[in-house]
């Protein structure tokens, strides 16, 4: 059965433990076979705790990894040692990715609106506040203005050399009058 568990996903010691007792195993067996698969190599929540935070450290914070290896029986040194191995540049890489995925949906909200809710899904997500704040204040000003060019280019409003609202008062005003420069004017 324990094996069976193996196959499907890694699983740390305390989670196949649990399932052992789900399944009515003695505690001294389970103990024996649990301490088995470690000797072998078939449990080892170092090793674990390694992949389980490399998998999912471009969604979470650090805090969260740490947090969700505890709830999965990984002892507080292991996860903490993995979770280490999680750099700040890496954490901000992924928080930015984050909410830049997330930009879209709030476009046409209030500014303040869409900074609380950036903040709150990088929050929840286990970022640090610090970085938090930054890198949605950095992440909305840039959209922002990217909003802007686009609205203009749509608008009309932009000036974009070489396109036919380009007018160049140099050829004495003929683009202007409607005749094309170098067009004789009585043939």
């Amino acid at each position: 059965m324990a094996l069976r568990q193996l196959t499907m996903a890694p699983r740390s010691r305390a989670q196949l433990a649990e399932k052992l007792a789900a399944r009515d195993v003695p505690d001294e067996v389970a103990s024996e076979v649990l301490d088995r698969f470690e000797d072998v190599g078939l449990v080892d929540d170092a090793r674990y705790a390694e992949g389980f935070v490399n998998a999912r450290q471009g969604q979470r914070g650090r805090r969260a990894l740490a947090l969700e290896l505890r709830r999965k029986g990984v002892d507080d040194e292991t996860a903490r040692e993995a979770v280490d191995a999680v750099d700040d540049a890496s954490e901000e890489a992924a928080a930015r990715r984050l909410v830049q995925r997330k930009l879209a949906a709030t476009r046409g909200l209030d500014r303040v609106v869409r900074q609380r809710r950036l903040a709150g899904a990088l929050a929840r997500r286990g970022f640090p506040p610090g970085l938090v704040m930054s890198v949605v204040r950095e992440e909305l000003a840039a959209d922002e203005v990217d909003q802007v060019d686009e609205d203009e280019l749509v608008d009309g409003s932009a000036h974009v050399p070489g396109t036919v609202d380009d007018t160049n008062d140099t050829d004495d005003g003929d683009r202007a009058g409607g005749t094309l420069p170098g067009a004789a004017d009585g043939d």
